[in-house]
């Protein structure tokens, strides 16, 4: 089983809904029994929460359900449990790297680097904005889980589907 984790600030916007989407086409391509996803913030600030409202909303208009995630702050063991943890934005990558045992550091990657838009690093914080940018975060999370499932299948071989 591969294990992935989506890590942004507070854990109610961008990662939940990159741990969403990124679910939604894991099963769409009948690999939900090959791939774990989670997601978790940088931050505490809002641990037991379920997703901002908007970005529920926003999500489930394309198909996606957030309704039963919660937020929560990386854990150390985190780092030794997943495969991949994936920010959403560099100043949660350097957040990362500081709590990053050595060992794991190389599990650490922004998760736009799978969009092939060099112009495209970060994930845009859409909480202090408006609907717009909930509709900007579902648009790069769909492209970047497009291509990053492709990168599992090319560097996990054809037992995911490759």
């Amino acid at each position: 089983m591969l294990k992935v984790l989506f890590v942004c600030m507070g854990n109610i916007c961008r990662s939940p809904t990159a741990a969403g989407v990124f679910q939604r086409l894991v099963e769409q391509t009948g690999m939900h029994n090959m791939v774990e996803i989670d997601s978790a913030g940088t931050h505490a600030y809002h641990v037991g929460s379920a997703p901002d409202p908007r970005a529920q909303k926003a999500a489930y208009r394309r198909g996606v359900d957030l309704s039963t995630q919660r937020a929560r702050r990386v854990a150390a063991e985190d780092f030794d449990y997943f495969d991949y943890i994936l920010a959403m934005d560099a100043d949660n990558m350097r957040h990362l790297r500081e709590v990053c045992p050595p060992q794991a550091a190389h599990k650490l990657r922004l998760f736009m680097e799978f969009v092939p838009d060099p112009e495209v690093t970060d994930v845009p914080d859409p909480y202090y904005g408006n609907a717009t940018g909930f509709e900007r975060v579902l648009d790069l999370v769909e492209l970047a889980s497009e291509n990053f499932l492709r990168h599992i299948r090319e560097t996990h071989g054809s037992s995911y589907g490759r």
